[in-house]
């Protein structure tokens, strides 16, 4: 058995954890938990040890091994891996960890190869990441109690795509939970050509602040944060072969049972790849989408604090990997929480999340942008303004009547006199003319009450290149999917404008957009709602 480092308590080396974060201590600079006995640990409860796991390649990973209490020699049980988060240690999954395994299961987690103090650098998820979880699968078998014929995978945002890769790769898995992940890297980062900034940079800095990025990944961060668009069929390659969507023939024919939970404000991982991901799979599965922003929806069940995302990720577990008749199967598969109300809905499908049919708003007024002005109404701020949402039901605003019309395009719909339940993904149709050949422009529906202010339902950023100057396109733009309640009195408005703090945008100086709506192909934005 490889060489055990120490035993602990989950206080212990939790507590150790927060104040190596507090005081912003380099990787190599992690102090080790103090040892303790055997004993510290109650005999009535599961064990954690400390290892270091051969990883693909030669290098080693820094792992933890939740054990059952009790298990004696010739037991099996069903194994759970969870790779990190992105930038987070070992044990990130402590308190999740520990209660799978006082429910009978052996939990290996591990830090991810490149960050803290696992080998290697950085592959974002890579083929290398993806071997890691089979060589930890492989030790895990020969050196736990684990049963190789029940095997899952989990984990949360980083955790969760190296989970869904792994699934296309290795047949012995046979249940995945993925949280707050990514089945499409590009339409998660780069959709519709825009660059995500203050995802793309906030992820890069987490990189070099908790690990060491490969050269691999300091070149397409370059190339992405700097818009070199000779480098783009290079950068779009590179995120395809980390994106799952892209291996779901494998996926399906390994036949694992798929959870998927995100957040529909998820300002890394939008919402709307993971519901045509979760549409493309045959096996079991299931897609929850709740309100809050990039793995905040699962954020307090780290902390082993009650949670709904872990524990249907537990009952996942327990029917796919231990057998369990829990119901969790003959649920409606896709459960979504909508932003404005604190019940769940269930759907047979994606495709039923607007079963109510759609509304369209004709837009119908020409309206004519001067670009490289910010408006005023924007996306918000990465994390925090989707998890006042999730806290407060508290989205982004903007004053409507205020919004200075030389830099915003804005329409409105009549006062409603019922509410409108907004469920699914919201599209925009529209034409439009450049005096540029290059531009990005962004589209926003809001909420707006009686005094006009607007609440922020959803957003999705639109950039062209190599268009003629003066010629106008069609322009097709899914927003990201949401499910929110306009209350009755209140009105839906459409703005458009050029610039938002969380995307880089590409209007050269002078640039100015025309938005039309020509006799033969009207401009419209279609609402998809839930039945009344």
């Amino acid at each position: 058995m490889a060489r055990t480092v120490r035993t602990t308590s989950t206080a212990t080396a939790m507590a150790v954890v927060l104040a190596a974060a507090a005081l912003g201590l380099a990787p190599h600079q992690a102090q080790a938990a103090p040892a303790v006995t055997t004993s510290a640990v109650s005999e009535a409860t599961s064990q954690l040890r400390f290892y270091d796991i051969p990883g693909s390649g030669g290098i080693t990973l820094k792992g933890n091994v939740f054990t059952p209490a009790g298990a004696g020699a010739g037991a099996k049980y069903p194994l759970i891996v969870l790779p990190t988060s992105w930038g987070l240690p070992q044990i990130e999954y402590i308190a999740q960890a520990k209660q799978l395994a006082d429910s009978g299961y052996v939990v290996v987690s591990y830090t991810s190869r490149g960050f803290w103090l696992s080998g290697g650098e950085i592959e974002t998820a890579g083929p290398a990441d993806t071997a890691d979880v089979s060589a930890v699968i492989d030790w895990a078998l020969a050196n736990t109690p684990a049963d190789a014929a029940h095997i899952g995978l989990g984990g949360v945002s980083y955790g969760a795509g190296i989970s869904l890769l792994a699934s296309a790769r290795d047949p012995r898995v046979k249940a995945v939970v993925a949280l707050s992940g990514w089945a499409d890297l590009i339409e998660s980062i780069y959709g519709n050509r825009t660059q995500h900034l203050q995802a793309a940079a906030l992820l890069g800095g987490a990189g070099f602040l908790t690990g060491r990025p490969g050269p691999e990944l300091q070149q397409i961060l370059g190339d992405f944060l700097g818009s070199h668009l000779d480098k783009e069929p290079q950068m779009i390659e590179w995120g395809k072969q980390r994106s799952a969507s892209e291996q779901v023939d494998r996926i399906n024919a390994n036949g694992a049972a798929i959870m998927l939970g995100n957040a529909w404000g998820d300002t890394i991982f939008t919402p709307n790849q993971y519901a045509k991901f979760f549409e493309k799979l045959t096996g079991p599965k299931r897609l929850e989408f709740r309100p809050g922003d990039h793995a905040t929806a699962e954020a307090t069940g780290l902390f082993g604090l009650p949670n709904d995302t872990w524990t249907n990720a537990h009952r996942w577990f327990d029917r796919y990997l231990k057998g369990e008749l829990n119901g969790v199967d003959t649920e409606a598969p896709v459960q979504i929480k909508p932003r404005s109300d604190g019940g769940y809905e269930g759907y047979a499908d994606w495709k039923s999340v607007g079963s109510g049919g759609s509304e369209k708003l004709m837009l119908s007024d020409s309206e004519h942008l001067f670009a490289n002005v910010d408006s005023g109404a924007n996306g918000g701020i990465v994390f925090l303004s989707s998890l006042l949402d999730q806290i407060a039901q508290a989205p982004p605003t903007a004053s409507i009547p205020l919004l200075p019309r030389a830099f915003a395009a804005v329409w409105q719909s009549p006062r409603y006199a019922e509410d409108r339940r907004v469920r699914g993904t919201v599209k925009l149709h529209t034409t439009v003319t450049p005096t540029k050949s290059d531009g990005t422009f962004v589209a926003y529906l809001y909420d707006v009450g009686p005094l006009g202010i607007g609440k922020l339902i959803s957003n999705a950023p639109y950039t062209f290149h190599g268009k003629p100057a003066g010629q106008a396109f069609g322009v097709d733009l899914e927003l990201f999917s949401t499910a929110y309640d306009v209350p009755a009195g209140h009105r839906l408005a459409v703005v458009v404008d050029t610039v938002d703090p969380l995307y880089i945008e590409h209007n050269p100086t002078g640039a100015q957009l025309t938005f039309s709506s020509p006799r033969t192909d009207p401009s419209y934005v279609s609402v998809p709602l839930r039945e009344q």
